[in-house]
């Protein structure tokens, strides 16, 4: 195919089959993977071609009682988790990624680190969370010593940090505040490690407890952070503040959340209410 038919493919995507724009960039990118890498034929020409326009979306966030009712439904390590997620704003990731190092109970803060886009933040700890949190360490440390009595015990660290210092690996406070249930190979070093808890579970967790609790909205990990920040929001905290704790590099970013801070549409009073 030349110039011709992989425009009018891109465009037919854009105008014909009214796609994402995420959908169109993702075959615009393979595209040009596979002409400059494999055909070696840059595509220049690209710049023409009818983009698909990014559609605006309000996130989907939970009242404070259908959270409430949300976490009545779940309990153990999942329902610690999804606690977690609400009363931090972490993403689901960076709460599966905590390392005990990460949480300061006497400051009551957890540190998040390498985010998204690699950048490091605070957070607050609930008090409410400070006993569970504990009994889980706990938990973890009886498994890791488990581990270290078998002869393993060794935790992956980033940034090369197991060279520089190598006992780090097996110290007690780079261990995950999540560990899995059973140790497995890394496929990156070819070691058997225990890794931290995976997103599935807890994603599961989530619809089961969502149903049971007959919350008819989309309930993902990531709805937890959206109503964190609103109802941070709602309660009068300040948009600067939320910013830091959920780690946006613009408030721009934290402004979609103060779609739901006044009743109704934009508080805007209906003139039926008038009536």
């Amino acid at each position: 195919m030349g110039a011709v038919e992989v425009t009018a493919f891109l465009t037919h995507l854009a105008v014909g089959r009214d796609v994402a724009s995420s959908t169109q960039n993702q075959a615009r990118a393979a595209l040009v993977f596979l002409y400059t890498h494999v055909l070696e034929q840059p595509l220049p020409w690209l710049d023409e071609v009818v983009r698909a326009k990014a559609r605006e979306r309000l996130p989907v966030v939970l009242t404070t009682s259908e959270v409430r009712a949300l976490l009545n439904e779940m309990s153990g390590t999942m329902g610690l988790l999804a606690s977690l997620l609400y009363g931090t704003g972490m993403r689901v990731l960076e709460g599966l990624r905590l390392r005990v190092q990460d949480v300061e109970f006497s400051r009551r803060e957890i540190s998040v680190r390498a985010g998204k886009g690699g950048k490091d933040r605070v957070t607050v700890l609930p008090e409410n969370l400070m006993l569970p949190l504990q009994q889980q360490l706990a938990e973890a440390r009886a498994l890791h010593a488990k581990d270290l009595s078998e002869g393993f015990g060794a935790v992956w660290l980033p940034n090369a940090l197991a060279e520089k210092y190598p006992s780090a690996p097996k110290a007690w406070g780079w261990q995950w505040v999540f560990p899995g249930r059973d140790r497995s190979i890394d496929p990156r070093s070819g070691l058997e490690r225990r890794h931290h808890l995976l997103p599935d579970g807890l994603q599961k967790a989530m619809r089961t407890a969502a149903k049971r609790a007959d919350i008819n909205k989309p309930c993902s990990p990531h709805i937890l952070r959206h109503s964190f920040a609103t109802h941070l929001l709602q309660s009068g905290q300040d948009i600067r503040t939320v910013q830091e704790l959920l780690g946006h590099a613009d408030v721009s970013t934290t402004m979609i959340y103060t779609h739901v801070l006044n009743r109704g549409g934009r508080g805007v009073v209906s003139p039926l209410d008038r009536i």
